[in-house]
């Protein structure tokens, strides 16, 4: 097959997993000057640590359903839901399902440090 010197494209069960720093499948998709994109994969029960970013996240559920919880709020996302999480307002991704979750992550602009665990 011809590869395209423009177009990427991968499949992402196939990147490697950089679970750091919440110890759950977190798959880096898309990485440029501009953005970041992980699609994070949890399971029933797993839950990201607490963190703010230092940019806006979107998070987008690919499959399943689970909370988000946003600064003080909470909510359930399923399928083709996003929420968005303001710079610097403590967020994280919860299963209590007995599915995966899974969903991505958009940080833009894109920072080389931009996590901050709480």
């Amino acid at each position: 097959q011809e590869r395209s010197l423009i177009m990427k494209v991968m499949d992402v069960e196939r990147l490697p997993n950089s679970p750091k720093p919440h110890h759950v499948d977190a798959r880096e998709a898309h990485e440029s000057p501009h953005a970041v994109a992980v699609v994070v994969t949890l399971r029933p029960g797993e839950a990201m640590k607490k963190h703010t970013m230092l940019v806006d996240v979107s998070l987008y559920v690919l499959e399943g359903i689970g909370c988000v919880e946003i600064g003080d709020e909470r909510t359930t996302l399923g399928k083709g839901m996003l929420a968005e999480s303001p710079a610097r307002v403590p967020h994280r991704g919860i299963n209590e399902s007995n599915g995966l979750f899974r969903v991505m992550a958009v940080k833009a602009p894109r920072l080389a440090e931009d996590t901050i665990l709480l």
